[in-house]
Order: structure tokens, then C-alpha cells, then sequence
């Protein structure tokens, strides 16, 4: 089967080309510390046969986060509880990756302040922003730096920025979100300097041979918004420190999306063929037949699965017949389970 095949990404080696989508679970405190759901959570997809898990979400800094419950990455107190999923990760045979994180002006937590490129909110349901300023742009980009260096220190193998989904990093991309006049708004180039100096901190602290991939949004659905050729573009700019491209869409306003089963595979296919990048492709795949066409025919290097993964944690293992036990993919204390008793006498 095609996503059994191994795959290099960076310098990193996967057992086959399945991932765990990054996904907010909500379930840590105030704090942003890890809890049991969270070990369980993420051993259990390990086990199950997932080659690379990227932990949900992770707020850099207490405004970065969605939630009052989303994990932190904010101070040097969270390393412990992280380097333990990490650990349940690699007994589980996975490799373990982290989403690093900004809300933007997505931010909900309680008792703090929203920041976005510009005084704009998603919606009348949300807080006005405030603009960010100089300095604030230069605090955040060492969040992101310090963050690096914690998921390092917590052995992660892999670490995905997150600019996608109308967060942050995904609002100053957008002209929709970004009206600044500074060097950080106007121009495509200007827009994607935020992302560019995010990478460059990063690079300063994440070691060279772990590799380094980027989620974004490859379409706004709207007018004037960020579309498959602007993303191309910024793709272009970035690439060259980056390893992989984790091709999600919309995020920013509401807007008018057609969803279907593998509805934003056509996109990560484009970005890998016209771009020449590895791509992760992502969005409502949900049977082995999907994801067979989708690297059985080159469309993306890695494909993502999400809801899939919360419905059955063992989806790569139990794609794998009765008698034909896979020692790599399958833990040594499960293999009696591909195994066909014979009929007693």
C-alpha cells in the first residue's frame, strides 16, 4: 500500500505517510499545561500507527492562545509536561511534531489583550484588536524564537508554524486583515515579513537537521483575499528554509467554502508541482482509497488526517489485513491481532 512507504522529510524519517492534523482539543488550564487527556490523546494515535503526530495548536505567548484552554509554550514550567507526550509519542514508534502558535485577534482567553496587524475584528462576536505595534511585533517574534528552543528542549522532531486559519501570522498575510502602511503591510513582500522574520528566529535555535514546515491558508474564499497564486508567491519567498508545506485553507472572515471529501488536495498538488515543495495535503480525507490516489498519483508527499483520527485512533493499523502482521507499524504486545488462530480439533 502507498501510505505505507517510508518518507524523508529534512532529515527526518517517517515510517509511512500518514500524520495527525494538528487539532485544538481545549483541554489544558489557564496555565497551559499538559494534562492526562493529553498523553493519552496523543500515545493512543502513536500506537495506532501514525509516522508523524503534530500536537495541536501551542500558544507562544497568554494572548496567543484561541482558548484559556489551549497548551502553552509560553515559559520554561511547560517543558516538562511536553517533553512526557513527546516520550508517549516515540514509545508509540511516531515521531512527534508541535504546531507553534499566535491567536491574533482570534484570541477568546479571558483577561487578555487582543493584537492583529490592524485595529480590525473577526467579527462583532469578537474583541476589537488592538494594532500592533513596532515592538510588539519584534516581542512576538521572540516568542516564537523562545518557543523553538522549548520544543527543542522537549525533544520534539519536527516543528510546524502555524499560519493558517485567520490566525496571526495568517492576518498579516492577508490584505483583508492587514491595512498597516508600515513595512509590514502594503505589498505582498511586506505582508509576508512577519512570517520571514518568524522563520529566521526560529532557524537561530531549532537545530539544522530537524526540519521546519509551515501551515497555511492557500485560499481566503474572498474577494481581494489571499488566493492559490499569492500563496504560491509567498511559498516562494519562504522556501528556502523551510522543509514542507501544510496546505489548509479559509480561516480569516467568514466566507462561502464548498467542503468535500479531499476538497483542498487540488491545491497542495498545484503548490508541489508549480512550486517544486514537499506538501502535507489535508482536509476531510477519510478512506484509504483517498489517501492511496492522493500519493499513489504524487498530489502531496504526506497526507494529513484529522475528524478521521478522532473517530479511529488506529486507522493505519487496521487498513492491514489478518496474517500479514507489520512488525514496523504494528507494537510487538498487539501483533496477536493479525494473527488467525487454527481451528481446534
Amino acid at each position: 500500500m502507498q501510505f505505507l512507504k517510508p518518507y524523508e522529510i529534512g532529515s527526518l524519517n517517517l515510517k509511512n505517510r500518514i500524520v495527525m492534523a494538528p487539532m485544538c482539543m481545549y483541554s489544558s488550564n489557564n496555565e497551559g499545561l499538559v494534562k492526562d487527556f493529553h498523553r493519552v490523546h496523543y500515545g493512543t494515535r502513536a500506537i495506532g500507527g501514525t509516522g508523524l503526530i503534530i500536537q495541536e495548536a501551542t500558544a507562544v505567548t497568554p494572548q496567543g492562545r484561541i482558548s484559556s484552554n489551549d497548551l502553552g509554550i509560553w515559559e520554561n514550567d511547560h517543558i516538562p509536561g511536553l517533553t512526557s507526550i513527546v516520550n508517549l509519542i516515540h514509545e508509540g514508534g511516531a515521531a512527534a511534531g508541535i504546531q507553534l502558535a499566535h491567536a491574533g485577534r482570534k484570541c477568546e482567553a479571558e483577561n487578555e489583550t487582543t493584537i492583529a496587524p490592524s485595529a480590525l475584528s473577526f467579527s462583532t462576536d469578537y474583541r476589537m484588536p488592538e494594532e500592533m505595534t513596532i515592538e510588539q511585533i519584534n516581542e512576538t517574534i521572540e516568542a516564537f524564537r523562545l518557543a523553538a528552543s522549548r520544543a527543542d528542549q522537549a525533544g520534539y522532531d519536527l516543528l510546524e508554524i502555524h499560519g493558517a486559519h485567520g490566525y496571526l501570522i495568517h492576518e498579516f498575510l492577508s490584505p483583508l486583515s492587514n491595512q498597516r502602511s508600515d513595512q509590514y503591510g502594503g505589498s505582498l513582500i511586506n505582508r509576508t515579513r512577519f512570517l520571514i522574520e518568524i522563520i529566521s528566529a526560529i532557524r537561530s535555535v531549532w537545530p539544522e537537521p530537524k526540519p521546519l514546515i509551515v501551515r497555511l491558508s492557500a485560499s481566503d474564499y474572498l474577494q481581494n483575499g489571499i488566493d492559490l497564486k499569492q500563496t504560491m508567491e509567498i511559498i516562494n519567498l519562504a522556501k528556502a528554509s523551510i522543509d514542507g508545506w501544510h496546505i489548509s485553507s479559509g480561516g480569516l472572515l467568514n466566507a462561502p467554502i464548498k467542503t468535500y471529501p479531499g476538497y483542498q488536495v487540488g491545491m497542495a498538488e498545484t503548490i508541489r508541482h508549480t512550486c517544486q515543495v514537499p506538501v502535507i495535503a489535508v482536509g476531510l480525507i477519510n478512506s484509504l482509497e483517498q489517501v492511496e490516489e492522493i500519493i499513489g498519483n504524487g498530489r502531496a508527499d504526506l497526507v494529513a488526517l484529522g475528524r478521521e483520527l478522532l473517530r479511529n485512533p488506529y486507522w493505519p493499523i487496521r487498513h492491514l489485513a489478518p496474517n500479514t502482521p507489520n512488525e514496523n507499524l504494528i507494537p510487538e504486545q498487539y501483533l496477536r491481532g493479525w494473527s488467525i488462530c487454527p481451528p481446534q480439533n
